[in-house]
């Protein structure tokens, strides 16, 4: 057994940006009503020709070159996502061959909005049972190719784009850099987040997912932490699922992480489900309000009310 640790990180987002006052003409809406209740300004929004696993390869590729590393030095592909169109190829598939891959393993995972941290510890675990040399983790979601934009209380929430780690072992002597997982769902309440129909559509219960979210993520996170090894006090970031300013804030004061950034992505990005956690990740890297090696909470929840969490030591 040996630990792993995240080697680099990659994001991407499509040109185009649709702002509040876009919204404000298309449904009933204002800048006002959106940033009270969401706290979102703008979203990137991805063409018809810009299907969800360009988006991941995109970030994959921004990883590989970030980590020093070629596409064929990859022996496991891991990509979370919900609005994949097709079943198969999967968007792993797609992204290796996008990528000129070598013949890596290649899987995708549909956990939602928790999607890459489940996918991170997933590749946590290959590596560390010996099935998987150099991960690439993705999360990736074309949101706004599922929305009902007559739906103000949905599509104002929405973004696309897509977010990469490279995952690798740890050397024998290096403390591993991506903690234990804790991972779980509320499966009777699965209701409150959905993507179904054909074609599919995005829809929630806004209320129960608020208050789901802020009364009960808290003490699952703090708990994460204390697999880890860690206080919430010792914790230098906090990046939560990008689902909604007035659930990002409140759950990171209830973990108790005092002295950590809190990622607010969300803001420029909206929700863009499995991507929104490796997006804001890797743009507080960019920006240097991280340091290299310090404890990071990384917290994904959401559909299926299924939540997934561990600590990692930053790149």
């Amino acid at each position: 057994m040996t630990g792993t640790r995240i080697a680099a990180l990659g994001h991407y987002q499509p040109a185009k940006v649709l702002t509040n006052q876009d919204l404000a003409a298309m449904v009933d809406t204002s800048d006002d009503w959106i940033s009270s209740r969401v706290g979102i300004k703008t979203r990137h929004m991805a063409g018809p020709d810009e299907p969800v696993d360009e988006l991941a390869a995109h970030a994959g590729a921004k990883a590989l070159a970030s980590a020093g590393l070629t596409p064929a030095d990859i022996d496991l592909v891991l990509v979370a996502t919900s609005t994949a169109i097709d079943r198969s190829p999967n968007t792993a598939a797609r992204v290796a061959a996008r990528l000129s891959m070598g013949s890596p393993a290649v899987m995708d995972l549909n956990v939602v909005c928790a999607g890459f941290t489940h996918a991170l510890a997933t590749a946590d675990h290959a590596v560390r049972a010996g099935s998987a040399s150099r991960v690439l983790v993705i999360g990736a979601d074309k949101m706004t190719a599922i929305t009902d934009w007559t739906d103000r209380s949905t599509c104002v929430l929405v973004g696309d784009g897509a977010g990469a780690a490279v995952v690798v072992a740890v050397g024998a002597d290096e403390e591993p850099g991506i903690g234990p997982v804790l991972w779980g769902s509320v499966p009777e309440m699965g209701h409150a987040v959905r993507i179904e129909g054909s074609p599919p559509v995005f829809a929630q219960e806004g209320q129960s997912v608020y208050r789901w979210a802020t009364t009960q993520l808290p003490p699952i996170a703090r708990k994460v932490c204390e697999r880890a090894g860690v206080t919430p006090e010792e914790l230098a970031a906090v990046v939560l699922h990008q689902a909604n300013l007035r659930i990002i804030e409140p759950v990171a004061q209830k973990i108790g992480a005092v002295n950590a950034v809190i990622a607010r992505d969300v803001v420029d990005s909206g929700n863009t489900s499995a991507a929104s956690i490796p997006m804001a990740l890797s743009k507080l890297v960019d920006r240097g309000e991280i340091p290299s090696g310090a404890p990071t909470l990384l917290f994904g929840f959401g559909g299926n009310l299924s939540y997934a969490g561990q600590v990692i030591r930053c790149p």
